[in-house]
């Protein structure tokens, strides 16, 4: 009976370890992982490729964002919003990020156990959906704020987290 628990704990350490990346980057992001309609590509879109790209998200941040009831986001500026980077971040803000309470959740307890420094994509993401977490505690009133500002706490720590991560070595010790 133990040598069947050994050689079960072998088998599921090495289907572990032997993980691909691509699966372990849509545990964060499933919704990235996803076959447009359109075409054969996957909908993975970055927006920050330069230092003009970071100052353009920076710009649609500034710019006064519009989030319906049905919360999708959108650039209020038309200028802006008729960029082609603004068609990306429109696909990031309504496809990829999480916009529920549970699916933020799910996001920070995967950020907290994540065991190397996140890609690009997914830092972006997780701010993006920060800065949209932000957005819901401030709409929100009572317990729910609570919980919204608890989650945009969560998921602060897993940014700092990750930007210490070469001077810490240790796994993440913050609570979610």
């Amino acid at each position: 009976m133990l040598w069947k628990t050994l050689l079960l704990l072998l088998f599921y350490y090495s289907a572990h370890a032997t993980m691909t990346h691509r699966w372990s980057r849509a545990m964060l992001f499933p919704a990235a992982q996803r076959v447009k309609r359109t075409s054969a590509a996957f909908l993975s879109p970055v927006l920050q490729n330069s230092l003009e790209d970071v100052v353009l998200l920076y710009e649609f941040l500034l710019a006064e964002l519009d989030i319906d009831k049905g919360q999708r986001i959108s650039i209020k500026d038309e200028e802006l919003a008729s960029l082609r980077k603004a068609a990306e971040f429109d696909t990031i803000c309504n496809e990829v990020i999480p916009k529920s309470i549970t699916e933020i959740h799910r996001l920070s307890s995967r950020l907290s156990s994540y065991p190397r420094v996140l890609k690009k994509e997914d830092f972006e993401r997780t701010v993006l959906t920060m800065v949209y977490t932000a957005y819901r505690a401030a709409q929100s009133q009572g317990h729910q704020k609570d919980v919204w500002a608890k989650s945009f706490v969560n998921l602060y720590k897993a940014l700092k987290h990750d930007l210490m991560f070469p001077h810490n070595k240790e796994p993440s010790q913050w609570e979610t």
